[in-house]
């Protein structure tokens, strides 16, 4: 039987997922994506006897780890360490970002790099850098679940028109890492946009046209040139 822990949580008006994952005997879980509501996201954590011991952020987006933009303050990553001083892991190159969006202190945050590895009780969390969507995205892989961030839904993928996306970036990112994880692998996305919360990387293959793009060149068809 598995130690793995895992919850996906439905936050704010974007459809964000925020996830809990961690270890059942320990009973310790790192938040994925603090956002919106953090008091939502503690009570669930300990609605199940789960203490949050840290964060993880895919990417430094606000609907992703909080911050003021659209003319609102977004709940995240700074109300979560007004409440507990716990340790926040993000990829190197979105360090900045995160800073400059959320208002934390880079001592807050641990720097990661693709292939690190982050333990809670007895279960290993494997980050991976996916950039593209953002220069330093990542997603986090724990045995045969992956939680994608914004990299890749089951029917999509993120934008790359927004600051420091990149169209070449994003396809590597699908194509020679997330696509070649083995088909029994579960994707999680960051959001809710699709008929199901999860799926199958089998299924997500078949279904997503972004991960069927032959070349670049196609990839760059499906968005738009």
């Amino acid at each position: 039987m598995t130690d793995l822990y895992l919850k996906q949580i439905l936050v704010g008006p974007m459809a964000n997922f925020a996830y809990l994952i961690g270890s059942k005997s320990t009973r310790e879980c790192l938040v994925v994506d603090p956002a919106w509501d953090i008091a939502a996201i503690e009570a669930a954590a300990a609605a199940d006897d789960m203490k949050i011991t840290g964060a993880l952020v895919t990417h430094y987006h606000p609907d992703h780890c909080g911050g003021h933009v659209w003319g609102h303050d977004i709940q995240g990553i700074a109300e979560l360490l007004a409440s507990k001083h716990v340790p926040v892991y993000a990829q190197a190159d979105e360090i900045d970002g995160i800073v400059k969006m959320t208002g934390v202190s880079r001592s807050d945050i641990k720097s990661c790099q693709s292939g690190d590895k982050v333990k809670v009780g007895g279960v290993d969390i494997t980050l991976i850098h996916t950039p593209g969507h953002t220069p330093g995205s990542q997603c986090f892989l724990c045995e045969d679940k992956l939680i994608s961030g914004d990299t890749l839904f089951i029917g999509g993928c993120g934008r790359v028109d927004l600051p420091g996306g990149n169209v070449e970036q994003l396809y590597d990112s699908l194509t020679n890492k997330l696509a070649k994880l083995p088909p029994q692998t579960v994707l999680y996305p960051g959001h809710n946009y699709d008929s199901a919360p999860h799926a199958s990387m089998a299924v997500v293959k078949a279904q997503n046209p972004y991960l069927q793009a032959s070349s670049l060149a196609a990839w760059r068809q499906l968005r738009g040139g």
